[in-house]
């Protein structure tokens, strides 16, 4: 069985060579994510493994079809780089990554927003000016008097909640799915409370494209409190940039980190000789220290990517052996 594998780092491949010695798949990893003019590189295999930000669109979709390819999956949660509904009219079958390490994105998502709070970012942006004066901006409010806003209840967000609670901090949460097990850790509220209280709001829900497109706009931005911080290691699509924007020009919003993008592709794994290609967000580039951009790193972790490949190489096993797949994309 021939797989190609997109978007191998060359930190990873130690790591699928390691995975495959339980397989002994004929791997092709490249580094380069797939796009129209690699697509080629796809023919004489079997299978393809993607990952986020590559392109499977139709026109892609019917080339790799012409090659023969019967597999296709990607090892990671969310599938919408992929035309499913294309996808499988032209009959591949595919698999995904219904979860991996929450603790790889948790750690980012917190560590980011504990940064954050303690004006870390900020003091680093003034280090690099030989600036080391003490002024207001620099002034923090410690973690134990503050309040903390969960936004999805996954297994991600469960343990973001269960750092900021080891903090002292006082924890939130909102799901539209809430479990009654979490009392101990967190109390759920609605999305109003949150932004009306929270001192930092987390994102950790899903994006599931139609139904939560940049659900957090202006309309809960007009309920924030005052100097809340966001981070978003979630999805870029539950965002409007725009109206994210207002709310940091007027200071309502202290400051925001981002590990995710809507259209990210254009923005990060490259870099810019010039200004960024999609106007919003060079506007928020320009706030910095005040914004944060991580190219998508949440994910990037020993165990994590070990998890994803794993469960990519048992999908494809199982694909083969009994012609389905517990973690089929329907």
């Amino acid at each position: 069985m021939k797989v190609i594998c997109f978007g191998v780092r060359n930190v990873e491949v130690d790591i699928f060579n390691e995975v495959n010695k339980n397989f002994n798949f004929e791997l092709t990893l490249l580094d380069e994510l797939l796009n129209h003019d690699n697509v080629e590189k796809i023919n004489g295999h079997d299978a393809v493994l993607l990952r986020a930000n590559c392109i499977a669109d139709k026109k892609n979709l019917d080339i790799i079809k012409s090659y023969g390819v019967n597999y296709l999956l990607t090892r990671t949660v969310g599938t919408n780089h992929i035309d499913i509904d294309y996808a499988k009219k032209l009959g591949f079958k595919m698999g995904y990554v219904p979860f991996y390490s929450p603790n790889a994105v948790s750690e980012l998502a917190f560590a980011s927003g504990l940064a954050m709070f303690r004006n870390i970012i900020y003091m680093y942006d003034k280090m690099n000016q030989n600036d080391f004066r003490v002024d207001q901006y620099s002034f923090a409010k410690e973690v134990r008097n503050s309040k903390i806003g969960i936004i999805g209840t996954g297994r991600i967000g469960i343990e973001c909640a269960k750092s900021w609670k080891g903090m002292g901090a006082q924890v939130f949460g909102y799901d539209v799915f809430p479990r009654n097990d979490l009392n101990d850790l967190l109390e759920y509220q609605t999305l109003d409370y949150i932004f009306k209280n929270c001192d930092l709001i987390s994102l950790h829900c899903p994006y599931i494209k139609g139904q939560n497109d940049k659900f957090i706009n202006k309309t809960l931005f007009s309920k924030i409190k005052n100097q809340t911080i966001i981070v978003n290691a979630a999805r870029g699509e539950l965002i409007d940039y725009n109206d994210l924007y207002e709310y940091m020009l007027n200071n309502k919003i202290k400051q925001v980190a981002l590990d995710t993008l809507e259209n990210e592709a254009k923005i990060f794994f490259k870099k810019h000789e010039s200004n960024f290609e999609i106007e919003i967000y060079q506007k928020l580039y320009d706030l910095k220290p005040r914004v944060l951009f991580t190219p998508h790193l949440g994910s990037y972790t020993d165990e994590a990517v070990k998890n994803m490949v794993e469960t990519s190489f048992e999908n494809l096993k199982s694909y083969i052996q009994n012609n389905t797949c517990k973690n089929e994309i329907k």
